[in-house]
């Protein structure tokens, strides 16, 4: 007792002591209330950040210009599995990290705003949902549970996309900045696409995490160029769903900068796909001008400027390169389309045994080898090249009329948008609708697996929900509306 006394008497004596020891524990005293408030500013600055308009900006940018460029790494890859046709590995991108960061913004905003009276309800695309439902079940059924998983989280991934697309996206602002974006990202790829035609490249550039895609056409003739979106015809298709948005914004009322974009794309891109040699490429672009033409001089007669240059870039192209497109359509292509019908057949024969449930997402290479026969003993053994025979072999009958629903909905939708005559937007959705339309003609004739292409066009049929909206005569006038809340549409 008498030391406990003698102790806080010591200290006493101590504090009131004037020295090194006290001034420092007065400091500390002062400094405690600004070192408590820099803690705190510290903890949540990073959430604020979260919810700045230039970052999400900035992750969204992320999203759009990673769909040709391909950032990223496959976890648990094999060259084995992917020589077949099938997604091999775990896909983590850019995208992947981006998103990851859009949807937490998201949340934060939606939770700081929850309060506001007008809120709007979201889109999920019910075919769309349902087709990420048929994938999962035939996970279950799936040889290689892992292959089916690989697909399976891809294709969350890019329906996440849709979805922050379809319900995030509130002013015309926001939708020219997707926009210019995605031309920006084809702008690029298209010069990069062009060196490699006359360069040639390593398989990466500089070390970075994407890689350069060259094939080499019949006889050696001449070299198809991928870029870093991916195989040439899934290039080709990249090209075939932006180009035509190039064409309508020559026709539409922007900005003489953005006109300006719109022929750089056109030329540089319409250059880029001769390069890939996609008879399949060539097509989808062909349809879609047809449909936009033909649209336009119908409804709202054509301007003779725009379609001039237009006939023109294209007629310079084709003289420049003339003598190759006639030899990719007319020449021995070495059996590459004759090689496709064995394979068509043979997804037949799975679907008779599998109609329902089918082999398992990703699980059509595997599968396949319980039906291969003689013809298959020198031929080319490789996923079907049908987009729709590959979702019905691996997913079901269910997962096949989803998707069909989901992309004659987009058309739809895209129809609509247009005869809102609502400008900018109209002549956008229009150009959207002809590219999806020409891309389906496509499908007949390559996989298209979960990836650049297919983001790219979930993208495109997400952009669609916006466009309408913005065109609906209950809009602002401003055209902003207010943040979306967490709630199911009623």
């Amino acid at each position: 007792m008498a030391m406990n006394e003698r102790s806080r008497h010591e200290r006493a004596v101590l504090s009131s002591t004037p020295g090194p020891f006290a001034a420092v524990q007065d400091s500390i005293e002062r400094l405690r209330p600004s070192l408590s408030s820099a803690l705190i500013v510290a903890l949540f600055s990073p959430l604020g950040v979260l919810q700045s308009r230039a970052v999400q900006r900035i992750l969204l940018a992320t999203v759009l210009l990673d769909i040709p460029f391909q950032f990223g790494t496959h976890l648990f890859y094999s060259e084995e599995e992917a020589a077949t046709g099938a997604l091999s590995g775990l896909s983590i991108s850019a995208t992947t990290i981006a998103l990851a960061g859009l949807y937490f913004s998201w949340f934060l905003t939606s939770f700081v705003s929850r309060n506001r009276s007008v809120r709007r309800r979201h889109i999920f695309n019910l075919p769309l949902v349902l087709f990420l439902a048929f994938s999962a079940v035939s996970v279950f059924v799936a040889s290689d549970v892992s292959l089916a998983w690989y697909e399976l989280f891809l294709a969350l991934q890019l329906y996440l996309v849709y979805f922050y697309v379809a319900n995030n996206l509130r002013s015309r602002e926001d939708v020219r900045f997707v926009v210019s974006f995605l031309l920006t990202g084809c702008l690029i790829e298209g010069l990069a696409m062009i060196v490699l035609e006359f360069t040639g490249m390593p398989s990466t550039i500089w070390g970075l995490p994407t890689h350069i895609h060259l094939q080499t056409g019949p006889h050696d003739s001449f070299i198809r160029v991928g870029g870093t979106v991916g195989s040439p015809n899934e290039t080709g298709a990249y090209l075939s769903l932006l180009l035509p948005l190039a064409v309508c914004l020559l026709f539409a009322d922007i900005t003489r900068r953005q006109k300006w974009l719109a022929c750089s794309v056109l030329a540089s891109g319409g250059m880029a796909l001769i390069f890939t040699f996609s008879r399949g490429g060539w097509i989808a672009l062909v349809l879609a001008a047809l449909m936009v033409g033909f649209t336009l001089m119908r409804t709202r007669g054509m301007s003779l400027k725009a379609a001039v240059g237009i006939l023109a870039i294209l007629i310079v192209l084709y003289l420049s390169f003339h003598s190759l497109i006639a030899a990719r359509l007319f020449s021995n292509d070495q059996g590459s389309a004759e090689s496709r019908i064995p394979l068509i057949m043979l997804a037949f024969r799975m679907i008779a045994d599998h109609p329902i449930l089918g082999v398992g997402a990703n699980n059509f290479s595997l599968a396949m080898l319980a039906y291969l026969t003689s013809e298959f003993r020198n031929g080319f053994l490789y996923a079907v090249h049908n987009k729709y025979l590959l979702i019905w072999t691996e997913t079901g009958i269910g997962g096949l009329l989803a998707y069909l629903a989901f992309l004659t909905g987009a058309l739809r939708l895209g129809w609509k948008c247009w005869q809102q005559n609502n400008g900018f937007l109209s002549m956008l959705a229009l150009a959207i609708t002809a590219a999806i339309a020409g891309h389906m003609v496509h499908m007949n004739f390559d996989l298209f697996r979960i990836g650049p292409v297919q983001e790219l066009l979930w993208l495109l049929a997400g952009l669609l929900i916006p466009i309408y909206r913005l065109g609906e005569p209950a809009c602002p006038r401003d055209g902003v509306f207010p943040r979306p809340a967490w709630q199911p549409q009623g």
